[in-house]
């Protein structure tokens, strides 16, 4: 991108107004200021590659930057944050339009909207494949931040939603042999535009401890995650993990994989104390989300760090198996 059209277009991207009273200064300067008072600050990043984290022959311009965005957001809800502010560096491949460019921008800026965050800086360059990297500023009130540490024994095992819809939903749009599109449109919705699960954290609050995870690389990775940083062992019962129906269509082979390991939905995973179990099922049905309880936290010795699969009577130690960015 030549250096006036670089100007141009960051010109054209620059907010009208800022929704938060919290940006002091956003895009304009040499850098953004952001001014929290009784709230501790979370920050998260994620970078996309063209061709590695998305593709332009399953997704449009739109739909990229709402799942890029969608994915830093889902990290806040994951501490138990509200996302208040971000940013976005950019590299531009001269085979991109500048209206494919505005698309994106769009797709982050009607999802922003919802939690009325603002863009405040970032960059761009220009380079051989589109690379995004998005950095996301959230605030939690002091104290209330959740940690994948906090599991203890005897904790439910919850999830948020349904489970495999984002990569049932990218099967469909790669299956060259499938025309019923409408039939699938849910689950391709999940997979192009993921609803982070913000307002059902933030009722959170009257619980005190809970470990949390988003389900962004699979049940089995963000699982393996809360028991090792825990040091317990999780036992989760797959018939208890919830599936949207549609799943129903597809092999139990494929249902296995999408919802262990398929990734992307972008619900939370977690645990919480017994005691606290109806308390948290009152807020997922005032703040309209579906909740299930998937299986228990044990403290054993010998396999705790580990995440264990029962199905029937069969119990098998699940690794983790869904996407990871250095093993592609």
């Amino acid at each position: 991108m030549r250096l006036l059209e670089e100007f141009d277009f960051i010109d054209s991207i620059q907010p009208a107004y800022y929704r938060q009273s919290s940006v002091v200064k956003g895009i304009g300067d040499d850098a953004a200021i952001v001014r929290y008072t009784n709230e501790d600050t979370i920050m998260t990043v994620d970078t996309m590659v063209e061709n590695v984290h998305f593709s332009t022959k399953t997704t449009d311009a739109f739909h990229i930057g709402y799942r890029a965005l969608a994915a830093n957001i889902s990290d806040i809800a994951a501490m138990g944050g509200k996302p208040v502010a971000y940013v976005v560096s950019i590299v531009i491949p001269d085979s991109w339009s500048s209206h494919a460019l505005h698309e994106i921008y769009r797709g982050m800026d009607e999802l922003a909207s919802t939690y009325k965050m603002d863009l405040i800086g970032g960059d761009t360059v220009s380079g051989k494949q589109l690379v995004l990297s998005i950095t996301v500023l959230g605030t939690v009130l002091k104290g209330q931040a959740r940690y994948r540490s906090d599991a203890l024994e005897n904790d439910i095992i919850f999830v948020t939603g349904t489970i495999g819809d984002a990569a049932c939903g990218l099967h469909i749009l790669l299956d060259e042999s499938e025309t019923d599109y409408e039939r699938y449109q849910y689950v391709i919705n999940r997979h192009r535009m993921p609803t982070p699960r913000v307002s059902f954290i933030n009722h959170c609050s009257s619980i005190e401890r809970m470990a949390l995870n988003d389900i962004s690389d699979g049940i089995s990775n963000e699982a393996n995650e809360i028991a090792k940083a825990s040091n317990k062992t999780l036992i989760i019962d797959y018939h208890q993990v919830p599936s949207h129906p549609l799943l129903a269509d597809f092999t139990l082979e494929q249902c296995l994989d999408w919802k262990i390991s398929g990734g992307e939905d972008f619900e939370l995973i977690g645990t919480v104390p017994a005691n606290d179990w109806a308390t948290l099922q009152k807020i997922a049905k005032e703040t309209n989300i579906k909740i299930t309880a998937i299986g228990m936290v044990q403290d054993d010795e010998k396999k705790n760090g580990t995440v264990w699969l029962r199905d029937g009577n069969t119990l098998n130690k699940l690794a983790k198996s869904g996407y990871t960015h250095l093993r592609g």
